[in-house]
């Protein structure tokens, strides 16, 4: 069993002290713990103090409203959608551990199913010979090309390959797997500047988003990645992955509100079918419950 989520944690909050001065205090910790982050946390808390009073409230369900209100305002989404009869291109980053290659696997399961599409899959993480290994099963399960070099070649190549390809049998969508490496900033930025720069020069008509995939259960470690991967390369949405109960992806908001990043998808499991567009309602909805 997971920790209580932020809904459950209200409950036992007012059941405790029925409000009062001291709720302020008390609800900033629930936040933190719920891993929404310091910064997020005293902006939520400074805006209940600004609706209910220095007193505190003594209504729980007309917090609960109030805090869904706030929420909606924080947290960003986009839409993941394409038009199918251009080109698209999807750089995905994110470091090793947080299901990046199975995500990837998803996501072109879910753009054939909802848009006809067949993406073609590009091993760009040449770095580690699983990465390749994993993304080319994929392929074979979902019966979708994979292209691909040896382990160690140039990643920027297999980007280069990939458009010559898409180009060769009328693909009209890539989705490329990159190295997960964060001990190097200044080699990781070189290297996804280099696969910009072969995008922006061999497909300079293509739709190109880069996405980054956070594991929800990592807490503020997920915001370090955000902030370091968007300062990198820039990042146009994210995929909050592993997201199993309300106890986890608080991240999200911190995420959100002081980076202005945006959710499209979310994972829940490691089938295919376990990843669904990041629905704001539903999740503020799960973070809230109890």
């Amino acid at each position: 069993m997971g920790k209580p989520g932020l809904g459950e944690r209200l409950k036992k909050l007012f059941k405790a002290s029925g409000g009062g001065k001291d709720f302020y205090d008390d609800f900033e910790d629930i936040l933190i713990e719920g891993d929404i982050g310091v910064s997020a946390a005293m902006e939520i808390s400074e805006k209940l103090k600004i609706k209910f009073g220095g007193k505190g409230p003594s209504d729980r369900d007309a917090v609960s409203n109030e805090l869904k209100s706030i929420l909606d305002e924080m947290i960003l989404t986009a839409d993941p959608g394409v038009n199918p009869d251009e080109m698209t291109i999807i750089m995905v980053l994110g470091v090793n551990g947080v299901g990046k290659t199975t995500t990837i696997a998803k996501m072109a399961d879910y753009y054939r199913k909802k848009y006809g599409l067949e993406p073609i899959l590009s091993a760009g993480d040449t770095f580690r010979a699983a990465a390749i290994d994993q993304l080319k099963l994929h392929g074979e399960r979902l019966d979708l090309k994979v292209v691909h070099q040896q382990p160690g070649s140039d990643p920027g190549a297999v980007i280069f390959d990939s458009i010559e390809s898409a180009k060769a049998h009328g693909s009209k969508m890539i989705i490329a797997d990159t190295a997960g490496r964060m001990h190097n900033k200044a080699n990781l930025v070189k290297e996804l500047q280099k696969i910009d720069k072969i995008i922006n020069s061999r497909a300079a008509d293509a739709v190109y988003r880069k996405i980054l995939v956070i594991d929800a259960t990592t807490g503020q470690n997920g915001f370090r990645q955000a902030e370091m991967f968007n300062e990198a390369v820039g990042i146009d949405q994210i995929v909050l992955t592993k997201y199993d109960s309300s106890a986890k992806g608080g991240i999200a908001v911190s995420i959100s509100s002081k980076l202005g990043l945006p959710f499209s998808f979310i994972g829940t499991g490691e089938k295919y079918s376990d990843f669904s567009e990041f629905s704001k309602d539903g999740f503020i909805e799960n973070m809230l419950k109890g």
